[in-house]
């Protein structure tokens, strides 16, 4: 591909139709060491009751990046996070029998149409205010069962839920108060009017719950995970594949809220270009994400790209900032060390130690015994160790925890600087941390 095509910096302003297909030429083009500027659409909520999109999100269209090939990585710099919604609606699910074929994220229905996937609009407010643009059926796949209204102040730096007057006004405007993009066709969760706990405050702390790179066969958004990709296994609909599909995943739906502003997350090539994308964004919310959605907001997101040579990942593995590591993953001070050398001289071990700095595996799966095993695994096969060594290592110089329930896991320990720089990415590491 000639030079010209790659920008220094691209902005994206296009988004999917809720699937990630590596069939689908990329629109956008960045140089190798570019930046990337996107504003993304909410998450979650809004694509769940737009059964137009076929897949649970409405990501940004993918880019590629000059000199990704499959068997690369691209190292990606998460350089700010920025929430522009004033208003956002969440809570608890449950699938709409009649409204969808074997997947609500995937496959949306109007039984009066006898149409899949079929375009609405909205009218009035509550679960049912979403109807078929078409014959006016209510073809909301979803209702939301438990749920809430947060508005966010000026600084977005704190979030309370609101009562039912304050719920009426944002419904009179619902895109502007959520600030959705201009290429967005997703209807306004808000349009929900939910109230069921005000008064609560909570902190904004912004992440992507999803980032990464394309998958190599083609996946509803939402479902590019271990977990989520579960129900795609023998699916009635268009997406429907066997379980060894799943391999094709590069899970970027992750909703691992370290994934925020500062951190790096090194993501797996699979297609030619990598194709970089994102969306998802998440005001704040606690690890497991319980109750299956939180605060989805619309925003401003600026990456910064690099290609990583031969590195061969089967997932991503993340670098969070030094705040987010588990106490006892966090990089050893030069006094630590030095204490460290005393006490191996001590033992008659020349004052040997081991240089090491942290990194988070991310493994996905059906469920969390199953994510663990997956984390435990890439970690293992990447760093040419046994599983048990990583058990050890994760153990006593690191952490297992809940991305999101029921699948996602990051496997956090310290890894010797010999391996890293064995992998090419002991620069990256080191700088990051040093």
């Amino acid at each position: 591909m000639s030079e010209q095509f790659f920008k220094q910096v691209v902005y994206v302003d296009k988004l999917t139709n809720g699937v990630l297909d590596p069939n689908v030429p990329m629109k956008f083009h960045v140089k190798n060491g570019g930046t990337i500027v996107a504003n993304t659409a909410p998450g979650c909520w809004g694509p769940m009751i737009t059964p137009e999109l076929k897949g649970g999100h409405e990501v940004t269209q993918p880019v590629f990046v000059e000199g990704a090939e499959v068997g690369d990585a691209i190292a990606i710099r998460i350089k700010s996070i920025e929430v522009t919604s004033v208003a956002t609606t969440s809570g608890t699910d449950a699938p709409v029998e009649g409204r969808f074929h074997g997947d609500p994220f995937v496959a949306g229905y109007c039984e009066t149409c006898d149409t899949e996937n079929p375009k609405t609009i909205v009218e009035g407010t509550g679960d049912d205010s979403v109807k078929c643009a078409a014959c006016g059926n209510s073809v909301t796949p979803f209702h939301l069962t438990h749920g809430y209204t947060m508005v966010f102040n000026d600084d977005k730096t704190v979030g309370i839920t609101v009562d039912e007057k304050a719920v009426k006004k944002i419904t009179e405007n619902p895109k502007m108060y959520m600030h959705t993009p201009d290429a967005s066709i997703q209807n306004p969760v808000v349009s929900f009017a939910k109230h069921q706990i005000p008064n609560v405050p909570a902190r904004v702390i912004p992440f992507l719950g999803q980032l990464g790179t394309t998958p190599s066969k083609a996946f509803p958004d939402s479902h590019n995970a271990g977990d989520f990709g579960q129900f795609l296994i023998d699916a009635p609909h268009g997406f429907g594949m066997s379980e060894a599909d799943l391999s094709h995943r590069t899970d970027g739906h992750m909703d691992i809220n370290r994934v925020r502003e500062g951190a790096i997350l090194i993501a797996p090539v699979k297609v030619e270009g990598g194709g970089v994308y994102m969306g998802d964004m998440h005001a704040m919310q606690g690890n497991g994400e319980i109750a299956g959605h939180t605060t989805d907001v619309s925003g401003i997101v600026q990456l910064e790209v690099s290609v990583i040579k031969d590195i061969n990942l089967e997932g991503p593995i993340l670098l969070p900032i030094n705040e987010d590591l588990p106490a006892v993953a966090k990089p050893f001070t030069g006094k630590e060390l030095e204490d460290a050398r005393t006490l191996s001289a001590e033992w008659g071990m020349e004052g040997a130690v081991e240089e090491s700095y942290p990194l988070s595996f991310i493994g996905t799966g059906a469920n969390l015994n199953a994510a663990t095993d997956n984390g435990l695994e890439r970690a293992a096969k990447l760093l040419e160790l046994s599983v048990e060594e990583i058990k050890n290592r994760a153990t006593i110089t690191g952490s297992i925890d809940i991305g999101r329930n029921p699948g996602v896991v990051t496997v956090t320990f310290l890894v010797p600087k010999i391996l890293l720089e064995k992998l090419k990415i002991g620069k990256i590491v080191s700088g990051f941390y040093g």
